[in-house]
């Protein structure tokens, strides 16, 4: 329903919308972009002129964005990733907003700021939206009609909760994120970044190469010129394990263990292992499923938040910054520009900046710009923010890992060796155990004992056994658990990331200058429409560059210069128009009234110039695609 019909806000601050004819001037107006305050250094590249905060309703910015020629200049094509974590429409009042639209009204919205972004994306751009189950097969098919169905790359699962919600039907614990290119995503699939392998953290020996990790220098099967002896440094003896052969003929070996890439285990007396450097292995493919342990999940966000604003009651929705990281560090690289126009608490910018990206945002509701967003991407300036991707945590093995384990696995290991071990006994009868090492001892080419000393041993034990069966039995098991977390051990290493810096404008979208009656469709314009306001939105509106230090003309485009009349065109005014163009210009003049001559001497005076009268010459009637 709606399809072929345009919606506009009807309330600030509230995602509240009408239906409107798509020429309503309501609907095609291009606001005007106010600048309220520039937070930090304005230079740089995380400075307040690289990075954005709009608050107002994101259709008009955008559209602004696009059209007005000082931002459509920075803007257009230039984006590399959008994120957007729009209402989910899940008929849910929250504190700070409002999550309740019919779902043609809530898939127009989406249509409209999907179509008025697409202009401002780079080639190679990607858009990840966020949604739950509520609407999230809708805004797929959306997504089909306006990228196209090929331009899909994934949808992805986020593990939002681990704990069980017992009065639902099903308990929900996951959202998606729909992943489309502006590009064919085999293209798109060469640009974006892959994820950086976790394991290779640990630098024992100081390596100038960076962390490493290890894999076995052995191959499956047997090739004779891959089967030879190896001496490790300390001395020991090795020959390829049965039924395998060593990775590489002994000319490549020897080129290894002189470039230092052979690592020999339990301190040089283990068998040969490869060295594989993290700055050498290639990145992991991003996977569709996201475990909440990997990005964070709803509480961290929480947590996050009211870490910084304590006392408050949290943003209702936020989204962990783990989360944001992962989605940048793939679609994008430092220096790129991020879009997020549904701002709310302002994770992504935040994230962004943190990372070095510049950032644009917008937030609807300026209550939640001046509670959360504002003061958040302050404190990230100002260094105030330590919490999310500040720091960096990695896990790290203490000793050696098995092969293909890495300090994550060995963690998790270790807390269920306990929840398996802890309350248990491992008995282990040792009169039972001595007498069968005394048998398989006593077969060996080279027995330890006489076979007269092994009979009298094994009679002893049998004594012993049979009259202290209670004594001979002994709990290994603290022990057994002891080595097993001792070889799996592992520690966190924190890394600074963020110390604060750069800066950040904030702007508000300005009003509008038109209203319509509802009843015969006419157009006036509005009380807001008056002197330099008024012709700052009229310049944007025709993509005229402001001049705002010129006394009779407010903007330039080309060899047209543009003259704003706050009142009547009339022959005074055309002729002081045209006294000052200069050679080969033409005017365009745009009055609230016009003066029937005045069109004629404008033509004798400067052929080409125009005269058009506000509003309905600034709104022509536009096909409906």
């Amino acid at each position: 329903m709606g399809k072929d019909s345009a919606l506009i806000p009807v309330e600030d601050g509230k995602y509240d919308y009408a239906w409107v004819d798509p020429n309503d001037p309501r609907a095609r107006e291009v606001k005007s972009i106010e600048v309220v305050e520039r937070v930090g250094e304005v230079g740089g590249p995380t400075g307040a002129g690289e990075n954005l905060l709009i608050i107002g309703d994101s259709g008009d910015a955008l559209r602004s964005l696009g059209t007005i020629p000082e931002y459509a200049d920075t803007y257009l094509g230039q984006v590399k990733l959008v994120y957007i974590d729009p209402p989910f429409n899940t008929g849910q009042t929250f504190e700070h907003y409002a999550d309740q639209m019919e779902h043609s009204i809530w898939l127009t919205m989406m249509r409209d700021r999907i179509r008025d972004i697409k202009p401002l994306l780079a080639d190679d751009a990607s858009i990840w939206v966020h949604l739950d189950d509520a609407e999230v097969h809708r805004m797929r098919v959306l997504l089909d009609e306006e990228f196209g169905a090929d331009r899909c790359a994934s949808q992805i699962v986020w593990q939002k909760r681990t704990t069980r919600e017992n009065r639902s039907a099903f308990s929900d614990n996951h959202d998606h994120i729909l992943v489309y290119t502006n590009c064919p995503v085999t293209e798109w699939r060469e640009t974006r970044n892959r994820l950086p392998r976790t394991e290779a953290t640990n630098n024992p020996d100081n390596d100038p190469r960076g962390p490493w990790d290890s894999i076995p220098f052995t191959a499956q099967g047997f090739r004779a010129n891959q089967m030879y002896s190896i001496t490790t440094p300390t001395g020991v003896e090795h020959q390829p394990p049965a039924n395998r052969c060593w990775g590489a003929v002994e000319s490549e070996y020897q080129r290894l263990l002189s470039d230092g890439r052979i690592y020999f285990p339990k301190g040089g007396n283990g068998k040969p292992r490869i060295k594989q450097f993290a700055s050498e292995a290639p990145g992991l493919v991003p996977q569709t499923i996201w475990p909440s342990v990997e990005v964070g999940e709803n509480d961290e966000a929480k947590r996050e938040i009211q870490s910084l604003f304590p006392g408050q009651s949290p943003f209702d929705t936020p989204k962990p910054e783990r989360l944001l990281s992962r989605i940048v560090h793939i679609g994008s690289n430092p220096g790129d520009l991020i879009v997020d126009f549904f701002g709310g608490s302002g994770t992504t910018a935040a994230v962004a900046h943190k990372m070095g990206w510049r950032w644009l945002t917008v937030e609807l509701a300026e209550t939640n710009a001046c509670l959360f967003t504002v003061p958040r991407l302050r404190r990230v300036v100002e260094g105030q923010d330590p919490g999310g991707v500040t720091s960096s945590t990695t896990r790290v093995a203490v000793a050696d890992l098995p092969d293909g384990v890495g300090p994550e696995d060995a963690r998790k290991f270790t807390t269920l060796v306990g929840k398996f071990t802890d309350d248990r006994d491992l008995l282990i009868n040792v009169v039972t155990e001595t007498a069968k090492f005394v048998r398989q001892a006593a077969k060996t080419d080279e027995p330890p004992l006489r076979e007269d000393e092994s009979k009298a041993l094994l009679a002893l034990l049998r004594k012993v056994g049979q009259g202290a069966e209670g004594e001979v039995a002994v709990d290994v098991m603290p022990q057994v658990r002891k080595a097993l977390r001792d070889a799996a051990k592992t520690r966190d290493e924190s890394t600074t990331v963020w110390e604060g810096g750069g800066g950040f404008t904030v702007a508000k979208m300005g009003p509008s200058m038109y209203e319509v009656d509802d009843e015969d469709g006419q157009v006036f314009l509005s009380s807001e429409a008056t002197n330099g306001a008024w012709s700052k939105a009229i310049a944007g509106q025709l993509k005229f560059a402001l001049t705002p230090d010129d006394p009779v003309f407010c903007g330039v485009r080309k060899r047209q210069r543009l003259a704003v009349i706050d009142g009547v065109a009339d022959e005074m005014v055309v002729r002081t128009v045209a006294e000052r163009l200069g050679e080969k210009e033409r005017a365009v003049i745009v009055a609230k009234g016009v003066v029937p001559e005045a069109a004629q001497l404008l033509q004798e005076l400067s052929p080409g110039s125009r005269i058009k009268k506000a509003p309905a010459d600034v709104f022509p009637k536009a096909t409906v695609k």
